[in-house]
C-alpha cells in the first residue's frame, strides 16, 4: 500500500484519525469556543482557572499558540505529504501528537500548581515534535522551497518559549516580546501559504466561470518586496514596537499588501462566500499593520491594543476559520461552495473582531463589547464545532 491515499484507507480505525486536519481542526474549534467562553466568565466575574498566567496573558496565549498551533498542524499534517509525496502521518500517532497538544492545554490552565519548568515543558512538547515530524519529511522529500514554512514554525516555537520565560519572571507576557515574535510568525504564515492558496483558490474558480479577468500569478517581484517589507516592519514591531520608524515601516508594509491584495482579483468572487472569506482573512493583514503602525504614531488616536487584535483575531482568527471549512469541505469530498451557515459563522467572526476593535476604541463601553465579541466569537467555532464536526468525525472520501 503506497500513497497518501493508500495509507489513509488502510487505517480502519476512527474516522478522525485518518487524516491531520481532521482531530486538530475540531480540536482547535473547540478549543477557541471553550477558551473564549471561560474569558467572558471571567470578565463577568466567574472564578477563573488556577493557572500561573495572569487572566489576559492565559487569554492571548491559549489563541495564539494554543489554538493556532493546533490549526497550523492540521493545515501542515495535510499539506506536507502533498507538497513532498511521502505518506502522512494517521492513526495512533497522530492520536498521540493530538494528545500531546491537549496536554499542553491541561498543563498551562492548571499552571499556578505546577513548576514553570514542567509547564513550559509540557507545553513546548507538542509544537517540537510537529516541528520535527514536518522537518524530517520536507527534507526526505527535498522539498526545500517550503523549509521557509518549517523556519515560519520555528519563529512560532521561539515565541512560545519567550513567552514561557516571560511568565517565568513575573513579567506580563500578554505585553512581552514572546507574544508579539508569535504573533508575527502567524501574520508571515498568512502573508506567504495565503498568498500562495488565495489567487490559486481564485483563480480556479474564476476560470470555471469563464472570467475574463484572473489573479496575477502569486509570488511575483512585487509579491517578494510586499513580504520582505512585512517581515522587516514585523522585527522592528517585535525588538522596538514604540518606535517611530517601526510604525512608519507598518503603514508602507500595510500598504503594499493592500496592493498585493488587490492583484488577486477578490472584487470578483462575491457569488462565492468560500471563495470572498479568503480575501477578506487577508485583508486583515494590511488592515492590521496600518492600524498598528498608526497606534504606534498617533497612540492618543488609537489603542495600540486595539489594533492589533485586527490582525490577532481578524488575520488569524478569520484565515484561519476559513481554510478550515474549506479543507474540511473538500477533504470530505463535498461540494466546495459556502452554505447559509458557513456565511453565518463567516459573519459571526467578522462581527467579533469589529466589536473587538470597537472595545478599545469606545473605552465606556469595552465591557459590552468584549462580552458581544466574545459571544460571536463563541458562535463562530461553536457553529464550526457543530456543522462540520460531523464530516470530521465521520466521513470519508469515496474509496
Amino acid at each position: 500500500m503506497s500513497g497518501t491515499a493508500g495509507k489513509m484507507r488502510a487505517w480502519d480505525g476512527p474516522a478522525i484519525l485518518s487524516y491531520g486536519f481532521r482531530p486538530f481542526f475540531l480540536g482547535a474549534a473547540v478549543w477557541a469556543a471553550l477558551a473564549m467562553a471561560i474569558w467572558v466568565g471571567m470578565l463577568t466575574g466567574a472564578p477563573g482557572l488556577p493557572t500561573a498566567l495572569d487572566p489576559v496573558s492565559w487569554h492571548a496565549h491559549e489563541f495564539l499558540f494554543g489554538y493556532l498551533g493546533a490549526v497550523v498542524a492540521g493545515f501542515l499534517l495535510t499539506a506536507v505529504p502533498n507538497w513532498t509525496g511521502r505518506l502522512p502521518i494517521v492513526g495512533w500517532p497522530l492520536g498521540a501528537l493530538f494528545g500531546v497538544w491537549i496536554i499542553g492545554r491541561i498543563a498551562i490552565a492548571v499552571s499556578a500548581v505546577l513548576p514553570p519548568v514542567f509547564v513550559a515543558a509540557a507545553d513546548l512538547l507538542f509544537p517540537v515534535m510537529l516541528a520535527a515530524a514536518l522537518a524530517r519529511e520536507i527534507v526526505a522529500g527535498r522539498n526545500w522551497r517550503n523549509l521557509i514554512v518549517l523556519a515560519m514554525l520555528g519563529v512560532l516555537i521561539a515565541g512560545n518559549a519567550l513567552f514561557h520565560w516571560e511568565a517565568a519572571r513575573g513579567r506580563i507576557p500578554a505585553q512581552g516580546a514572546g507574544l508579539r515574535l508569535g504573533l508575527a510568525a502567524g501574520i508571515m504564515m498568512i502573508g506567504v501559504i495565503g498568498g500562495r492558496i488565495v489567487p490559486s483558490f481564485t483563480r480556479n474558480w474564476l476560470v470555471r466561470r469563464q472570467s475574463p479577468v484572473l489573479p496575477t500569478p502569486p509570488m511575483q517581484r512585487f509579491d517578494t518586496l510586499a513580504l520582505a517589507a512585512l517581515g522587516l516592519a514585523l522585527l522592528a514591531w517585535v525588538a522596538a514596537p514604540d518606535a517611530t520608524v517601526t510604525g512608519a515601516a507598518l503603514i508602507v508594509a500595510g500598504g503594499l499588501h493592500l496592493g498585493r491584495l488587490a492583484r488577486w482579483a477578490g472584487h470578483r468572487t462575491g457569488a462565492e462566500p468560500m471563495v470572498l472569506v479568503l480575501h477578506a482573512g487577508y485583508a486583515f493583514v494590511p488592515v492590521g499593520a496600518l492600524a498598528v503602525g498608526a497606534a504606534i504614531l498617533w497612540p492618543a488616536v488609537l489603542a495600540p491594543v486595539a489594533a492589533q487584535h485586527l490582525w490577532m483575531a481578524g488575520a488569524l482568527g478569520l484565515m484561519t476559520l476559513a481554510v478550515m471549512t474549506r479543507a474540511t469541505l473538500g477533504h470530505t469530498g463535498q461540494v466546495l461552495s459556502a452554505d447559509a451557515g458557513t456565511i453565518t459563522i463567516y459573519l459571526l467572526l467578522v462581527g467579533a473582531v469589529l466589536m473587538r476593535f470597537l472595545a478599545g476604541a469606545f473605552p465606556t463601553f469595552a465591557s459590552a463589547f468584549h462580552v458581544l465579541s466574545g459571544l460571536a466569537w463563541i458562535g463562530a467555532f461553536g457553529g464550526f464545532s457543530v456543522r462540520y464536526g460531523r464530516y470530521l468525525l465521520t466521513v470519508r472520501p469515496a474509496r
